[in-house]
């Protein structure tokens, strides 16, 4: 049994491979050959009893280390910050275009190209919606519409605000916005709307990680989309 786990260096993608590592499975942590961090990468998750593979973002490549690494599960776990953006000169819907939906789609096309059937587990975002006003939600809804037709077996993730320590790009708005939410959504929750509390409620890094990973392994989480108390229940999240 294996997992690939694209997105591995990220706040989300470093947890699952420890989760995941720490059931005993084999686990191959992708890292963009590119990297300035890859042997800091390589030795960490290394001490986690993880894989490294830096195979380059092309077509050919991923396919390739797909098919040597035949994996039973591919966690897509891939974004951008703004601040990356304006780093690599790019507005944040050219980043959100080529890296959020470019290389998530490129990653399932390798899927499909490999020959392989793994369970593809996307993290994606609450109130995602292709009439959603926000770029971030429609790009994402890009991607769940291409996994709807792909004729891979897949889940979809969609938790709200990620919180957390140890988190490598500084998120001000984000870690207020989820204060905010958490203090308004224990309101709601006390006056009985409690599906509307499970659905927006933060959930930090950790939490996320066991929840994917455990959706990942349950077939009844097959061809679904997650959000609240069906993506959190039983992963030790409360």
């Amino acid at each position: 049994m294996a997992s690939f786990v694209a997105g591995a260096t990220g706040f989300t993608g470093r947890e699952v491979v420890r989760v995941l590592a720490a059931r005993g499975e084999r686990v191959i942590a992708h890292v963009r050959p590119d990297s300035s961090r890859v042997e800091e990468w390589r030795e960490r998750f290394a001490g986690m009893g993880a894989e490294l593979d830096t195979s380059a973002w092309d077509a050919e490549a991923v396919t390739a280390a797909l098919r040597r690494a035949a994996p039973d599960r591919v966690f897509a776990l891939l974004g951008t910050t703004s601040k990356r953006a304006r780093g690599d000169g790019m507005s944040r819907l050219e980043a959100y275009q080529r890296i959020d939906v470019g290389l998530t789609l490129l990653l399932l096309d390798a899927v499909r190209a490999a020959g392989l059937r793994p369970r593809f587990v996307y993290l994606s975002s609450v109130g995602t919606s292709s009439r959603s006003s926000s770029m971030y939600l429609k790009t994402r809804a890009q991607v769940e519409a291409a996994l709807r037709t792909s004729g891979v077996p897949f889940t979809v993730a969609r938790p709200s605000f990620i919180t957390g320590a140890q988190r490598d790009d500084e998120r001000p708005f984000e870690r207020a916005g989820a204060a905010m939410a958490g203090g308004l959504l224990a309101v709601a929750g006390a006056l009985g709307a409690r599906r509307l509390q499970a659905r927006f409620r933060p959930t930090t890094n950790v939490g996320l990680a066991e929840a994917l990973v455990r959706a990942a392994f349950d077939p009844a989480a097959e061809a679904k989309v997650l959000e609240g108390d069906a993506l959190f229940r039983s992963a030790g999240e409360t």
